[in-house]
């Protein structure tokens, strides 16, 4: 009788660890875009770290852009080849580094027919000003002209 007892409190306390579903592509792409904006905003706030990172454009990935797989692969290309040596062997650059690149290989790879993307404005990228408007229906916009 107690081995059940320990049996069904093993159990449930499995059963609790577990998280409900698996990740989509979406919410994987999504976590890992701000994860990657929020490591970057974080380390541009050390002095060595802002020094190595000058290099890099503004980070503002939006997953419903278009031009998003572009900016990483530029970003991925910047990380690889920073002016300085010591830069590039950081380990908190090598961990940005290893980000961007699972992003870009999801998004390009495993979920480019997942993701839908709403806007297509390089711009936005680079100034963090997304011109959305998710309220609206495109195919009526189309309709309309």
């Amino acid at each position: 009788m107690r081995s059940r007892a320990a049996f069904l409190v093993l159990l449930l306390g499995f059963a609790w660890g577990l998280d409900g579903a698996p990740m989509t592509c979406y919410s994987r792409v999504l976590n890992l875009s701000k994860n990657i904006t929020d490591t970057v905003n974080t380390l541009l706030k050390y002095n060595k770290m802002k020094s190595c990172l000058n290099v890099l454009p503004p980070v503002y990935l939006d997953v419903h852009n278009s031009c998003t797989t572009t900016k990483l692969r530029d970003m991925l290309y910047i990380l690889e080849n920073l002016p300085d040596l010591n830069c590039r062997q950081l380990p908190r650059i090598n961990n940005l580094r290893r980000k961007v690149g699972n992003l870009y290989n999801i998004m390009s790879r495993y979920c480019y027919k997942d993701l839908v993307y709403f806007s297509n404005d390089c711009q936005a990228l680079e100034s963090g000003q997304s011109m959305q408007r998710p309220g609206e229906d495109r195919l009526e916009l189309l309709q309309e002209r």
